[in-house]
């Protein structure tokens, strides 16, 4: 499962949250069809305001490496190009990852994993580390993830990258998160609606 943040959304007027939501679900499924992920290995995205959760269909169709190896940097590489082409629209991603079970009423999926993975999402650590990034995008993965998939180096994942820097509770139970390093942010970011240091910048 993979979940999706626009930083800085509460502070733009309705009229940039509707583009900056257009241009995230338009990089979504194209970094999506560039990793072979079609739609009938996912759910149809599920949107959240200033956001959006896949929940992908299980491991055989959409491996767990494929989603850290290539959908995710396809995502980064892309919304990297679309703020240089697009300065006046760009923006910065948040970027959450877990595997786990999902379970569906006729109002939707939910579970311990879906509010872990948007506990994950919405901690304060992780926006730290996004608005000190140069990077456009931060991702945090869960700690299942990590130690199943990443501390092994499969699909060449560089997991010496990667540090225990979130931690979040979900009904009583302590979890960690792993970021990837990002680069210090060297200048003040330009953003749509105006310039601010990376520092200063909400989300």
């Amino acid at each position: 499962m993979l979940v999706l943040d626009i930083a800085n959304s509460t502070a733009r007027a309705n009229p940039a949250k509707g583009r900056f939501r257009r241009v995230m679900y338009d990089l979504l499924d194209e970094a999506m069809r560039a990793s072979g992920i079609a739609d009938q290995h996912h759910d149809p995205p599920i949107d959240r305001g200033d956001g959006a959760l896949v929940l992908f269909h299980p491991a055989d169709q959409v491996p767990k490496t494929l989603l850290l190896s290539r959908l995710l940097p396809a995502l980064e590489h892309l919304l990297t190009e679309h703020n240089e082409h697009h300065p006046e629209q760009a923006f910065q991603l948040r970027a959450a990852a877990h595997a786990g079970e999902v379970h569906y009423d006729r109002w939707g999926p939910y579970g311990d994993d879906l509010d872990l993975v948007c506990r994950l999402l919405d901690a304060p650590a992780l926006k730290r580390v996004l608005a000190s990034a140069a990077e456009p995008m931060a991702l945090v993965v869960s700690d299942h993830l990590y130690r199943s998939i990443v501390r092994h180096g499969y699909a060449d994942i560089d997991g010496g990258r990667f540090t225990p820097l979130v931690n979040v509770d979900v009904a009583g139970t302590a979890h960690t998160g792993w970021v990837p390093a990002t680069r210090a942010a060297p200048r003040p970011l330009s953003v749509a609606g105006g310039t601010q240091t990376a520092g200063d910048r909400p989300s």
